[in-house]
């Protein structure tokens, strides 16, 4: 069975990471399985804080982080490994925080997704970049994001460059190329027969 690889497209909330995505699947072939977060899990933790009576909008912080995430990247990385054990490509898109910043973390966490392959792209912003997109995009989900801004951004670990092996595509404002020709001179670095 040919190497079914992962695309981990990961960086903070607002930083794009939907957009490359979906650029990225527009030119991979065979274009990989989505797994977005938001996607596989947006109800499921509306209903979780819901029932357990936390704000609508929290979607980071202690309580989040014990009691919702590890079951969303669980689930993420379990379907990933499925999906790539029967040879069909994957690509995961959420934050990935603490995976990315911790080499050894993302090396086990690589293995968890069934080793091999595993390409990471960062999707670089800033502070300026992600409030002018949380604001414009008006989500519920940002809400405790925005209330708390500074403490928001700290978690995100901006300046930081993730510790795992990766590939930038900046996305700030002041970005010095468009976020398709980043994504095509990626493409033609990293797979030259899917280059168009």
């Amino acid at each position: 069975m040919p190497d079914a690889v992962a695309w981990v497209v990961a960086g903070p909330p607002g930083a794009g990471k939907s957009t490359v995505a979906g650029l990225l699947l527009a030119a991979l072939r065979p274009a990989p399985a989505l797994l977005d977060k938001d996607t596989m899990y947006g109800s499921f933790v509306a209903a979780a804080l819901a029932a357990a009576g936390r704000p609508a909008g929290e979607r980071e912080g202690p309580w989040y982080d014990e009691h919702i995430k590890p079951h969303e990247y669980a689930g993420m990385t379990a379907t990933a490994r499925q999906i790539r054990s029967h040879g069909c490509p994957v690509l995961l898109s959420a934050p990935f925080t603490q995976q990315i910043h911790d080499a050894a973390r993302w090396r086990s966490w690589a293995a968890e997704l069934g080793g091999g392959t595993v390409r990471l792209i960062w999707a670089r912003s800033d502070a300026a970049t992600l409030h002018r997109r949380l604001t414009a995009r008006e989500s519920g989900r940002d809400t405790a994001k925005l209330a708390d801004f500074a403490a928001f951004t700290a978690s995100m670990r901006l300046d930081a460059e993730p510790a795992a092996p990766h590939h930038t595509i900046d996305n700030r404002l002041d970005a010095s190329a468009t976020l398709e020709a980043q994504v095509t001179a990626l493409i033609r670095h990293l797979c030259p027969e899917d280059a168009r």
